[in-house]
């Protein structure tokens, strides 16, 4: 209005938090686990550290904008690049288009838990964390093997991957990765190195399949430490007194006598690359097998009428073999090898 004054209406509190991040004109969406990184500092770190030749294939999982990509494809021979968000993989297209790298560049719109994923040498990844166990088991059933995965995760996660018996986040997920991987924990990344910052810190893990793969079967194997992780600060000896165990173990007991069946590890790849993946199952509950339940909801057998002969099958073989008062949380890869050996040779299975 002529002569008069405008006013300004204030944006609603609160607004400037909830509004989108924007790179490109495109809002990041952090429900999807959209957290680009902006540093190229930090890219060229993740880039050199993942020991990328000029030969090697690389596998990206989710890359965004692209920032990591083009420095993924200045090192490397060739990126396949797999990325769910359609407006992501429009906008990366639109990067590379025209330029040296177009040739070079493989685009896989989809969800990576559900392709089928291509040959690849090294698989270097800034990934939404709500899909870090999953893909790390579907990386590690993959075939043929890769040399190398170099992966962004949320710190507590990383460190779970990379925890050693004896540490408070030693858990199932410690030991089932470290069974199939050599992990290591390369460098913390600082939640302010994002756009949008995510609300904890990250981590960059390097994983090595082992080569071969150890001589075990994968079901007896996740059995096992499914067991032993349900309350990982127990004694053995008390958890294998539990009576919803040993009604499990008897049953599998019983059943293989009568079927005069000896389980043994699995040569097939393609049966292997199942088993394998499926050690990830049940993972994503981080909290899970961090701190013990009470001792009062802990049903134990006391030994007295049916099942107690072999109740006392399975002591013996935990007192024979010097675990009868041993814990979960301190026992590392060769102790669980052996355990599952023992048990397995007095014909006690867990799958």
């Amino acid at each position: 209005m002529a002569g008069g004054k405008i006013r300004k209406e204030k944006p609603p509190k609160g607004a400037a938090a909830s509004s989108p991040h924007f790179q490109g004109g495109i809002p990041f969406h952090k429900s999807k686990g959209q957290h680009i990184l902006k540093n190229p500092l930090l890219v060229d770190s993740i880039v050199q550290k993942s020991g990328i030749k000029p030969t090697d294939i690389i596998l990206e999982i989710g890359p965004g904008t692209g920032n990591l990509t083009k420095k993924l494809l200045e090192a490397g021979k060739s990126v396949i690049a797999v990325e769910l968000d359609p407006r992501m993989v429009l906008e990366l297209q639109r990067r590379f288009q025209g330029t040296p790298f177009s040739n070079r560049l493989k685009v896989i719109q989809g969800d990576v838990l559900k392709c089928d994923l291509p040959y690849f040498d090294i698989c270097v990844a800034n990934i939404p964390y709500q899909i870090s166990s999953p893909l790390t088991f579907k990386l590690l059933s993959h075939r043929p093997l890769f040399r190398c995965a170099v992966i962004m995760f949320q710190r507590e996660f990383a460190m779970r991957l990379v925890s050693q018996p004896g540490d408070t986040l030693y858990c199932r997920l410690s030991v089932n990765t470290q069974l199939l991987a050599r992990v290591n924990h390369l460098l913390k990344v600082g939640r302010n190195n994002f756009r949008p910052p995510p609300k904890v810190d990250s981590s960059v893990v390097r994983i090595e399949p082992r080569k071969p793969l150890p001589p075990v079967n994968f079901k007896e194997w996740d059995g096992l430490v499914r067991i032993c992780f349900n309350r990982k600060n127990k004694t053995l000896g008390a958890i294998f007194r539990q009576k919803n165990i040993l009604s499990i173990l008897e049953k599998n007991y019983k059943t293989l006598q009568a079927l005069q069946l000896t389980l043994a590890g699995s040569s097939d790849d393609e049966e292997m690359a199942v088993c394998v993946s499926a050690l990830g199952d049940t993972l994503g509950d981080m909290s899970m097998d961090i701190e013990d339940k009470d001792d009062d909801d802990l049903e134990m057998d006391e030994g007295d009428g049916k099942g107690s002969d072999f109740k006392s099958k399975v002591l013996g073989v935990l007192k024979e073999g010097g675990f009868e008062d041993k814990r979960s949380s301190k026992l590392a890869q060769a102790d669980f090898m052996h355990l599952l050996s023992i048990f397995n040779k007095a014909g006690i299975h867990f799958s």
